[in-house]
């Protein structure tokens, strides 16, 4: 579908779409591991094949936004090296180990009954997502590797560069006798669709939303389809007393300026007062050009920094500002982090293993590193070759959410004629 026009009936083409992917997901269940695995390297090779299409729609979808920040272009644009990894990513994911028909659990009753506990498809996944067009690919390939069927709606400025992406799903799909409809776009800018997926419990099992607190907001108010949430990335690095230094100052400068504008960029640097004086100013002039916000203690400090306000605390910039707290020690960091924290990715910086134990056991987040940086919270570095989001809640699935995480189960029982008393 490509009818982008602000006349159609979006109530009936949400409709459409999700009638469709309840087909097809009920097919997909049914494909072996091999054809999955056949779609998804059909759909690599076509990626490559289309990479000046991928970047020619992407140069459009650029083109036609304006007052956006460098953060937001950076998610948006597609170059040569991303769309490359894309296909890199569509690969990866096939070569990983089948996530459904595994037995999670067997046990015997003592009525002779035999009961295996076994992986299976979610259903009809709906993907809702900001800017990020290759977010398009991976979730696609990982509900394809899951036997999930998913219908993605992308943030309308990436429109034109999610339809060639899409478009090359379906062709692995087709390519390997399995049905197109397993992947799909909702192709209109038309904001109701969203609301529309989220109210389709007829056809949709699951959203998953991976975007902004306004977008998430939206999904907890309106949904009446399960939802899988990938909360915002407020995420912490702490210097404790015993850092080396000049390490801990190289991975909070990594953490945070690698990419400012993804969910795992450290946004908050908390540093132990006892080396408090030493590691500021080297920080400092590792970030760079990155604008530093602190309290009084991390001003007097270094004069001239930004003071920190209440609300700094709990921002995810997702751009070059962050902020500075000084904390007496470890336990006052542990208390600042678990306020302050939105449950995505904080990590410790430490030669003192028990502190970093400590650390790690309290902070009540998705993923927890020490001496490491924050960046790595991502399913390609876990290993799952890409990942659908970071999952912040407790049910369910929780941190990088790759194709295991898009499986449920159901119980086979095998009897020899039991009947209840």
């Amino acid at each position: 579908m490509s009818t982008d026009t602000n006349e159609m009936d979006v109530a009936a083409v949400v409709a459409n779409l999700g009638q469709r992917a309840k087909a097809a997901a009920q097919k997909l269940s049914l494909a072996s591991a091999e054809k999955r695995n056949q779609a998804l390297n059909e759909a690599a090779k076509e990626l490559r094949a289309r990479a000046s299409e991928i970047l020619a729609a992407n140069a459009t979808d650029l083109d036609s936004i304006s007052g956006k920040d460098a953060a937001f272009i950076d998610r948006l644009t597609l170059t040569e090296d991303r769309v490359a990894a894309m296909a890199d990513a569509v690969d990866a994911i096939a070569n990983q180990s089948d996530p459904l028909g595994r037995t999670l659990a067997s046990f015997d009753r003592p009525n002779g009954l035999k009961i295996d506990r076994v992986s299976v498809p979610i259903g009809v996944i709906a993907m809702i997502y900001e800017s990020r067009p290759n977010v398009g690919s991976d979730a696609g390939a990982l509900c394809v590797k899951s036997g999930n069927a998913v219908i993605l709606r992308g943030g309308s400025e990436s429109l034109h560069s999610s339809r060639i992406i899409v478009a090359c799903l379906a062709a692995g799909l087709k390519a390997a006798g399995l049905p197109e409809d397993a992947v799909q776009l909702v192709d209109t800018r038309d904001r109701e669709a969203v609301k529309l997926l989220l109210h389709s419990t007829d056809t949709v099992d699951l959203v998953i939303p991976r975007g902004g607190r306004g977008l998430v907001s939206l999904v907890q108010k309106e949904a009446r389809v399960p939802t899988l949430l990938h909360l915002d990335g407020n995420n912490h690095s702490y210097i404790h007393e015993s850092a080396d230094v000049e390490r801990a100052v190289g991975i909070v400068q990594n953490a945070k300026m690698r990419r400012t504008g993804i969910c795992g960029a450290t946004e908050c640097v908390v540093i132990d007062r006892k080396i408090s004086v030493r590691v500021l100013p080297l920080l400092a002039a590792a970030l760079g050009d990155c604008e530093l916000r602190g309290d009084p203690e991390a001003q007097g400090i270094l004069p001239g920094i930004m003071p920190a306000t209440d609300e700094d605390w709990d921002t995810e910039y997702l751009s070059n500002i962050i902020s500075v707290k000084i904390v007496g020690d470890l336990s006052e960091a542990i208390a600042f982090v678990q306020e302050h924290s939105s449950g995505h990715t904080d990590a410790i910086l430490s030669e003192d293993m028990e502190a970093a134990k400590c650390f790690m056991s309290a902070i009540d987040s998705a993923v927890v590193m020490h001496n490491a940086s924050t960046q790595f919270a991502d399913g390609g570095e876990f290993g799952m070759g890409a990942e659908i989001g970071i999952a912040t809640g407790k049910m369910h699935a929780r941190g990088p959410v790759g194709a295991e995480q898009l499986t449920s189960f159901k119980y086979l029982v095998f009897g020899s004629g039991q009947q209840r008393l």
